[in-house]
């Protein structure tokens, strides 16, 4: 299997509301999968981060059939990767008049797609 890399297309779900390292977990095992494979472990793994994913996969998807005129049959996984984005801080009271801190992580998320050349 040779992907062509020079006509990958992207997709970027940014600000969503989960820590990157859960997403992480997630992409890795899509990374390099034929669209269709990669749909089929996302409907059936049982991680909340699978829902995020999916529709960004299906985005890329999109732009490479609208945009570019590629068919998704023939589409592969090339990149996937989560990136940290800004951390909401809250403070949640304790004991004796203390605050701890607690971090809502955020990430961007990104999916891009490549035609599979048959050799």
């Amino acid at each position: 299997m040779i992907v062509d890399k020079t006509n990958e297309i992207k997709a970027i779900s940014k600000y969503i509301r989960m820590s990157p390292f859960k997403v992480r977990r997630v992409l890795d095992q899509i990374r390099g999968r034929q669209y269709r494979e990669a749909l089929i472990i996302l409907e059936f793994m049982p991680y909340k981060a699978c829902e995020p994913v999916l529709k960004v996969l299906r985005s890329a998807v999109a732009n490479a059939e609208h945009n570019a005129g590629l068919d998704p049959a023939s589409l592969v996984v090339s990149q996937a990767f989560a990136d940290g984005g800004p951390v909401l801080k809250r403070y949640r009271p304790r004991a004796q008049g203390r605050a701890y801190q607690i971090r809502k992580p955020t990430c961007h998320i990104t999916v891009a797609v490549a035609p599979e050349i048959d050799e």
